[in-house]
């Protein structure tokens, strides 16, 4: 097939998103932008805050010996997108069961940066559940607000809390903003997590997460040619032993590489992305959808001939392989 329609773009720009929520997309594992491709140029990285605690927080029994009351240290969580600071509290008093069972109360920062106990549900013994709403269980918390700890009691008699009646372990009973622990996709504009959010906010749904990012804007570099993505070789490396041979594959990542010639070789708009990441798209034909994706960090070197235009060799040095979109 004849390379004379193919076309290669190139990130030149950006249209930036502010702060704003990401939508799960239905797994809690995957949370959707409102574009399809996350820029990763210089200035223009994808910020993601999802809702949860970032440092302080540590809860302990009242120094004061109030009945009821915690103590709680001063901390930092991100609140829709926001660092925010929230003062330590003394003597947060939680709710007693009506009767000698199981309760739980999360302590949480509210959506207004405050503390505030959520009671759960009375149960029906003393012994508690792990089910979130569930009576003798922790409650569901508001939407917006992060858990940061459960006082777990079974006495309706007041009385001093005692340390092993507070909980604090992160992922069960506090709520961090890098638990669990989660990437860009910048190919397809999502943020994804290592395992799903827990269930924990009423709905029941999972905690906001939020994020900042940038959408490539793309120019067409004309008299282009000789585009190679970078793809995935394979290798086998062997070790004989006795009676026989052992072999042992391997992968390699290579650059992505193409030529283009050049107006003066100073200010051609390409110039401008030398040592900078950025995406690149190779449409084998111009008149058709499909496309060839490739983001990395990308190198120039230049030709200067004395009887024609400059040319350049653009090596594309990715972190993962070129993709195929069919659209």
């Amino acid at each position: 097939m004849s390379n004379s329609k193919s076309l290669i773009q190139f990130e030149t720009g950006v249209t930036p998103y502010a702060m704003s929520a990401l939508t799960d997309s239905g797994d809690h594992k995957t949370f959707n932008s409102a574009v399809s491709l996350f820029s990763n140029s210089s200035g223009n990285e994808p910020d993601v805050r999802p809702n949860g605690l970032i440092t302080g927080g540590k809860v302990v029994p009242a120094a004061s010996l109030t009945n009821n009351a915690v103590d709680v240290a001063a901390l930092s969580c991100y609140l829709a997108g926001v660092k925010t600071a929230v003062a330590a509290g003394a003597d947060k008093t939680i709710t007693r069961p009506a009767t000698a069972v199981a309760k739980v109360n999360s302590l949480t920062v509210t959506s207004a940066g405050a503390l505030a106990f959520v009671a759960g549900t009375d149960g029906a013994s003393t012994t508690f559940s792990s089910t979130r709403g569930a009576a003798g269980g922790p409650p569901l918390i508001p939407v917006g607000s992060i858990e940061i700890a459960q006082v777990r009691v079974i006495s309706n008699t007041a009385a001093p809390i005692t340390a092993s009646e507070i909980f604090q372990v992160i992922g069960t009973h506090v709520e961090r903003y890098d638990y669990p622990s989660f990437s860009t996709d910048n190919f397809n504009g999502t943020v994804v997590f290592d395992s799903a959010l827990p269930l924990i906010h009423t709905g029941p749904v999972a905690k906001a997460v939020y994020a900042s990012y940038a959408e490539p804007v793309f120019i067409t570099q004309r008299s282009a040619s000789e585009f190679v993505p970078a793809d995935t070789s394979h290798s086998v490396s062997s070790t004989e032993v006795y009676g026989g041979v052992i072999g042992t594959s391997s992968k390699s990542l290579g650059q992505a590489t193409f030529t283009a010639e050049l107006s003066d070789g100073i200010t051609d708009a390409i110039m401008a992305c030398d040592g900078d990441i950025k995406f690149i798209k190779y449409f084998q034909n111009e008149n058709k959808s499909p496309y060839i994706l490739t983001q990395g960090v990308i190198g120039l070197g230049r030709t200067f001939n004395v009887s024609k235009n400059p040319m350049v060799k653009v090596t594309i040095s990715p972190t993962t392989a070129s993709v195929n979109r069919a659209s």
